[in-house]
């Protein structure tokens, strides 16, 4: 059982690389920073490097839960981060957007996005399950996370804050579950002033890392725990799509 000390020190731990690799980013942004910068809902030009800030620490505190944990949340966002910058300027949204246009030939940003962060939950269900159907809905957890979390992601700190919030309860499980959620607290606390403040923003890359490590979290308890969970995050995802589908008819 891990104590209050080992989830204190992976919050702390979290917290500290993440604000570390955001002040890395900021003083040597990879590609110059034009590739960075976007300009929010309030037309502020914002910075993006808080999301790879993120899934680096998210990465490696799952990590100590076990290998494919940790390449679970670091796909998840390296996954995020392709569309952050190969699909800035497209505007479809939802699943069924992107499944049609590859229906049609086009492999989207988000088409990528959507089959390699769910192959890379199901691999880290696997890890972290014996039994077939615990698996199955660790991916599901695990994929539906990510997804989850970049949905809220729709004003400044929204993404942060539902990751303090959904990550606490975590906090009272006995073993690795606890941790994990731990590291994405910490990691997401460390950014958050930065975000309300509109300096910088997750983006999908930290969205979806961060939303990995809360899955990667509840993957690893019961599996009453796992199918509630599946259940919710499955019909919030639903919720969102039928949301996206009515969005796109009323533009169309």
């Amino acid at each position: 059982m891990i104590g209050p000390g080992g989830r204190a020190a992976s919050f702390a731990l979290a917290a500290g690389v993440a604000r570390a690799a955001l002040t890395a980013l900021r003083t040597a942004p990879p590609g110059g920073r034009a590739r960075w910068e976007r300009v929010n809902h309030a037309g502020r030009t914002v910075d993006l490097y808080a999301g790879p800030a993120c899934a680096l620490a998210a990465a490696g505190g799952a990590a100590r839960v076990g290998p494919a944990a940790g390449l679970a949340v670091l796909a998840a966002g390296a996954c995020g981060a392709y569309d952050d910058l190969a699909g800035a300027g497209d505007a479809r949204r939802g699943f069924r957007a992107h499944l049609t246009a590859l229906r049609r030939g086009e492999v989207t940003s988000g088409a990528v996005k959507l089959f390699g962060i769910s192959a890379a939950a199901l691999a880290a269900g696997t890890a972290l399950r014996r039994r077939p159907l615990d698996r199955l809905l660790a991916g599901v957890v695990v994929a539906g996370a990510a997804h989850f979390v970049n949905l809220v992601d729709v004003r400044p700190g929204r993404a942060g804050a539902a990751v303090l919030a959904l990550g606490a309860p975590g906090l009272l499980r006995a073993g690795p579950g606890a941790r994990t959620a731990a590291v994405a607290m910490g990691a997401a606390a460390a950014v958050l002033p930065d975000d309300l403040a509109e300096r910088t923003m997750l983006g999908d890359t930290g969205a979806h890392a961060l939303g990995a490590a809360l899955g990667v979290a509840v993957a690893a308890g019961g599996r009453g725990t796992l199918a509630v969970h599946a259940v919710a995050l499955v019909g919030a995802a639903v919720r969102a799509e039928v949301a996206a589908g009515r969005h796109s008819h009323s533009c169309g």
